[in-house]
């Protein structure tokens, strides 16, 4: 995998009252353990900033800009 290789990641901020507003994002792999250790922030490729917390299931709800950002890429 390269650098330029994005996972999903959710967006989960202070405030949150549950799981069922939350929509994970596509960051790029190589700051997501950077995040996750260090509590560094994260951009989406929808510009969300925040830090990695969780790590999404699958069938997890998906940032509508994100996903066509992403399909996008892949062409």
């Amino acid at each position: 995998m390269s650098s330029t290789d994005v996972l999903e990641k959710p967006d989960v901020r202070e405030g949150d009252t549950g799981s069922a507003n939350e929509v994970f994002h596509y960051v790029r792999k190589n700051k997501i353990a950077e995040s996750a250790v260090m509590g560094t922030m994260v951009e989406a490729l929808c510009g969300e900033v925040f830090p990695v917390t969780k790590t999404p299931k699958p069938g997890s709800p998906v940032c509508p800009a994100c996903k066509e950002i992403y399909q996008q890429l892949k062409k």
